[in-house]
């Protein structure tokens, strides 16, 4: 193998597909990149074996081939060289390649490329496409709500349905739920529902950030694989197996209490609040209070630990109902705020036992319900 190529241009790449490496592993050999020349381009394809991502780089191809190296030696090596031409050959090694840019010459010994594990193909009709941002959007405020505990493999994944030119993305932890509803920029012929694993979303989020054409995704017809096409880019993930929960029953029907606020002020007092709320369970209480006796409306936060002190935000607020109390953890509340984009929320309260949902104002596609801590009042 002999080509060449630009040093930015195979960073670039190195850095897409990086992600895909696992730092730990039994497999040894997944922690290699694998080079391989494609119709005059250098593909690079890593896989942890759970997602798989492929990228291609423009390059003069002199002679066609393919080999394994170290990922993370070869990402590092290539970021440390000067902007300009690099002329990558195969070394004596057959298994390694040879590496000169301007007045550096560096040998990366490799495996046999033979032994790196198959990429698999999503061999399937193409079933819908969907705007990056928008499907950056629906990732970034749903993801949030994923579990991180393996205990529960199926809640670690986000549940996609598809039907029409609807698509709604649902993640769940057994403490909150976030649904996000969107629209395909064309309309599909069947229902589809899946689970993505909300690790492989994520890896994806970060790669259309610079993203601007259209996302196309597939799904094998036994449900066990998905793949993303972006531009110069593909991306192949197991599909997470299970029945997901029947999220639209966790969501209140009716509300006693809406609350509407500044995501800005809201965000600010639930931060300083947390502070406090670090060595109390992490404790935010909301005191919701609609105008009465001549006090104007507005919404306390109150934390406190019997080790560091307490602390009490008030900002205004616009209520609509009876006066209410609830309580969140800290940590979903900010996570929730610090994803809408938008200047005003609504909380929609029944009781301090009862789910709370949070609403940007004016916007249906987004819902996030967060279950209640119970403390004394």
């Amino acid at each position: 193998m002999r080509l060449l190529c630009l040093q930015e241009n195979l960073n670039k790449g190195l850095g897409i597909v990086s992600r895909a490496v696992p730092t730990r592993t039994t497999l040894p050999v997944t922690q290699n990149v694998l080079i391989t020349t494609d119709n005059g381009k250098i593909k690079l394809v890593t896989t942890n074996l759970e997602i798989a991502i492929s990228t291609w780089v423009g390059a003069q191809i002199e002679d066609g081939g393919s080999v394994a190296v170290p990922a993370k030696l070869l990402s590092e090596l290539v970021n440390s060289l000067p902007s300009g031409q690099i002329n990558i050959s195969n070394s004596n090694n057959s298994a390694g390649i040879e590496i000169n840019c301007d007045k550096f010459n560096s040998q990366v010994n490799g495996t046999n490329p033979d032994d790196f594990p198959p990429i698999p193909t999503v061999n399937a009709d193409v079933i819908a496409t969907v705007d990056s941002k928008i499907f950056q959007d629906a990732i970034t405020r749903v993801s949030i709500a994923a579990a991180t505990d393996e205990s529960r493999p199926v809640l670690t994944g986000i549940k996609m349905e598809l039907e029409d030119d609807n698509f709604t993305l649902a993640g769940a932890d057994g403490f909150r739920l976030a649904v996000y509803r969107g629209k395909l920029l064309e309309k599909i012929s069947e229902k589809h529902e899946f689970i993505l694993p909300s690790k492989s979303l994520q890896e994806i989020n970060r790669i259309i950030v610079d993203q601007d054409e259209p996302i196309v995704f597939s799904v094998t017809p036994s449900k066990n694989q998905a793949m993303f096409k972006l531009s110069n880019v593909e991306i192949v993930t197991q599909l997470v197996q299970g029945t997901f929960p029947n999220y639209s029953q966790l969501i209140p029907e009716s509300s006693s209490t809406k609350t509407e606020v500044s995501v800005e002020e809201f965000q600010r007092a639930a931060k300083t609040a947390s502070v406090f709320a670090r060595d109390g369970s992490g404790i935010l209480r909301l005191h919701l209070n609609s105008s009465s006796n001549e006090n104007p409306e507005k919404l306390l936060i109150l934390s406190r630990s019997e080790e560091i002190g307490e602390n009490e935000s008030q900002i205004e607020a616009k209520v609509d109902g009876e006066d209410a109390k609830i309580a969140f953890n800290s940590k979903y509340l900010t996570d929730v705020l610090s994803v809408i984009k938008e200047n005003k929320v609504i909380i929609e309260t029944t009781s301090p036992s009862s789910p709370g949902v949070i609403r940007p104002l004016g916007q249906e596609n987004y819902t996030h319900v967060v279950m209640p801590m119970f403390v004394q009042w």
